[in-house]
């Protein structure tokens, strides 16, 4: 079962986007780095067999595929990334991107253009004043 923080991506239901890791036993190394490296848990580790098992899927963040990039033997294997692109397409995630980012960064960038402002006069009232000194 996954864990309730995972169970949306952009508000689609994790389970409609099949972008989950596939691990090859025959190739792996049982060297446990995924298990390690992923930070939502969707493996585990056999001590019996000593390798990795994939038991939360739809944990794993659509897109990234950092255990497979890490893997030293190349033992793990991911859907096309097409595939995302395609369901990010289809369910608008962009639109759905730059709202969050207008939401999240439009204090900061307000903050940013004030603080600019502020740094403009202080340049300009010194000139001012180093003008004055030299009349």
């Amino acid at each position: 079962m996954s864990e309730k923080q995972f169970d949306e991506w952009f508000g689609v239901p994790r389970k409609e986007i099949p972008w989950y890791p596939k691990i090859d036993p025959a190739t792996c190394i049982g060297c446990g780095l995924c298990t390690v490296v992923c930070g939502r848990g969707v493996y585990s580790y056999d001590l019996v067999d000593k390798k990795p098992v994939v038991v939360k899927p739809y944990n794993c963040l659509v897109g990234c595929q950092t255990c497979a990039n890490l893997c030293p033997v190349g033992a793990i294997e991911f859907p096309d990334p097409q595939m995302v692109r395609d369901e990010a397409r289809k369910h608008k995630i962009f639109t759905k991107v730059k709202k969050l980012l207008n939401e999240k960064f439009a204090h900061q960038l307000i903050e940013t253009a004030k603080s600019y402002s502020e740094e403009i006069s202080s340049q300009e009232k010194k000139m001012k004043e180093m003008d004055n000194k030299n009349e």
